[in-house]
């Protein structure tokens, strides 16, 4: 069943990825930058459309505020549009002038250029946020939750071929450990590897052109166990991910659904397509699986919480969209038979049932499991208190 990971304790924010312990502890999302007002003007948007509105007010492109929140660029799209409706705006100039006129945006500290990373706070170099200015503007950002891509002082940094690419992922799937030659050779490389030369000449080139000013190993480190990406240099998107689920676990343990379904949903936003998409080799081949499965786990404890919580459209768009991805997902399948159930929609859930267990006969020549012929017998006997507790299973 795909559940995630209880941590122990409260989690904290990592180098690199501000604000998210503070998300667990009050909701809110406080990325340093200029300070931001509270008042009417802002009534009723929430900490990421604050940081879209933000953003826009300081001439940033759809393109580059994506980047700074790690959001896909049609989700940018979307949140704008809550903005205009939330504000009563008509259109997006309407936005940049209510940005100034609120105090959210000053003239002058707004630059247009300026790094998202650093217009959204993402840049900072510790979680006091000591950093900032041409400091968050000089971090790496490393993104492998979809195909590979890196971002240095807000600029796209082209990496290489596909195998530069895979070397580099695998640095930033290692993240405060070392990684050895070997390790590198035979995760990049498996059973067609070119010799142990190879891997110093990729870092080199990495080196030169990920490295901050004129340091050479400002980015990439080496010690006697191998090489490593500094901490303090490099922010990378899984890390940020682990870091929201932590706190969206965090939440459930204290009972507060409403906050982990948000925090979930912020850490799916990090996914842009199949994770490291092209990329060769035997690590990248393991992690991508590893974190297909992440994501469906996180999607479904976030259709959990929703159905619990009574949003049930909410969870049938997700579950159901998951259901096709994921056809032999018995779990996902028990769970979106009970959204339509708990919906009123019995013979749609039963057709669930009918279709999981032909693809289960057809492709694994296995029966439906348990889970999936409780969530039948329920809803055949039509189990109101099963309806009620749509998410429990």
């Amino acid at each position: 069943m795909p559940t995630t990971t209880a941590r122990q304790g409260h989690p904290s924010a990592r180098q690199g990825c501000p604000g998210v312990a503070s998300q667990a502890r009050t909701g809110a999302h406080q990325p340093v930058r200029e300070p931001q007002p509270s008042g009417p003007g802002l009534a009723g948007l929430t900490a990421q459309e604050r940081d879209v509105l933000y953003a826009l007010g300081c001439g940033l492109p759809d393109a580059e505020i994506a980047d700074a929140l790690s959001l896909p660029e049609r989700a940018v799209a979307g949140q704008l549009g809550r903005v205009l409706v939330k504000l009563g705006l008509p259109d997006r100039t309407a936005a940049i002038v209510h940005a100034f006129d609120c105090g959210l945006v000053v003239p002058g500290q707004g630059p247009r250029r300026r790094s998202a990373l650093a217009v959204t706070g993402r840049g900072r170099t510790g979680p006091g946020g000591g950093g900032g200015g041409a400091a968050a503007e000089a971090r790496l950002r490393v993104c492998v939750l979809g195909p590979l891509r890196a971002r240095l002082g807000g600029r796209s940094v082209d990496v290489g071929p596909v195998r530069q690419q895979a070397v580099l992922a695998a640095l930033a799937l290692s993240p405060g450990r070392s990684v050895s030659r070997q390790a590198l050779l035979d995760g990049v490389w498996g059973m067609e590897s070119p010799g142990a030369n190879v891997v110093p000449v990729y870092v080199y080139r990495l080196r030169k052109g990920l490295r901050l000013g004129e340091c050479p190993d400002s980015v990439i480190g080496r010690d006697r166990y191998g090489y490593r990406l500094v901490r303090d240099a490099v922010e990378v998107d899984v890390t940020c991910m682990e870091d929201l689920v932590g706190a969206a676990e965090a939440a459930e343990r204290a009972g507060d659904g409403a906050e982990a379904v948000r925090l979930y949903g912020r850490a799916l936003e990090l996914f842009r397509g199949e994770p490291l998409a092209g990329l060769p080799g035997p690590l990248a081949e393991l992690e991508r699986l590893r974190l297909i499965e992440r994501r469906v786990a996180l999607a479904y404890r976030k259709a959990h919480w929703q159905l619990r919580l009574g949003r049930v459209a909410d969870a049938l768009a997700g579950l159901s969209a998951l259901a096709l991805e994921q056809p032999l997902n018995e779990p996902v399948a028990a769970l979106l038979m009970r959204a339509l159930h708990h919906a009123g929609r019995r013979a749609e859930a039963l057709a669930v049932f009918d279709r999981t267990a032909r693809r289960l006969a057809d492709d694994l020549g296995v029966a439906p499991g348990e889970p999936l012929r409780r969530a039948r017998w329920s809803i055949l006997r039509g189990d109101e208190a099963g309806r009620g507790r749509a998410g429990a299973a």
